[in-house]
């Protein structure tokens, strides 16, 4: 039986616990899907992940910005992006059939308004009848929360972006 992780917090680490639990099941031989809602898809985790033959990597388009900062124009355009995306990742999980998906900022996208949860549900329910599927998120809804088997979430306790200004570093924040 499948189980849904949910990966949620301020802390750092979301994404990359669930590549870890993507490069588990890669090194396992099993079918990987990793689709990317909301971020460039340039994180040295993905260049690696395309050294595997039963890995798939799949991005949205990047969002621009912050969602705070978009005029409304902005945020309904990004909208629809991140809402066509989510059903065409339906539709590839339904084709090749992984046996992990990992579903990267899919709980940001739902509660910034840039997915609707329908169409998540959707999604989430589509990839949990071909895998293990993870879904990740500085927040996520309620919803997401109560329907996950495994729900972990992140704190931030030290950060050196916080504490020294130190900007995100290639290999280490993505």
């Amino acid at each position: 039986m499948n189980k849904l992780h949910v990966y949620t917090g301020e802390g750092k680490g979301k994404t990359t616990a669930a590549m870890g639990l993507a490069l588990r099941a890669a090194g396992h031989q099993k079918r990987v899907l990793v689709a990317q809602f909301m971020k460039k898809g340039n994180s040295g985790e993905l260049i690696a992940f395309g050294k595997f033959e039963n890995v798939c990597v799949t991005a949205a388009k990047p969002i621009k910005g912050f969602t705070s900062r978009m005029n409304e124009e902005e945020k309904r355009q990004a909208h629809a992006e991140q809402t066509a995306f989510a059903l065409e990742t339906c539709e590839k999980i339904r084709l090749w059939r992984p046996e992990m998906i990992v579903l990267d900022e899919l709980g940001i996208a739902l509660t910034t308004g840039m997915a609707e949860k329908d169409c998540a549900e959707k999604l989430i329910g589509c990839a949990l009848e071909s895998g293990e599927t993870v879904v990740t998120g500085r927040t996520v809804p309620d919803w997401l929360a109560e329907k996950a088997d495994y729900l972990s979430r992140i704190a931030a306790e030290k950060h050196p972006y916080i504490t020294e200004k130190l900007p995100a570093r290639k290999g280490v924040e993505w």
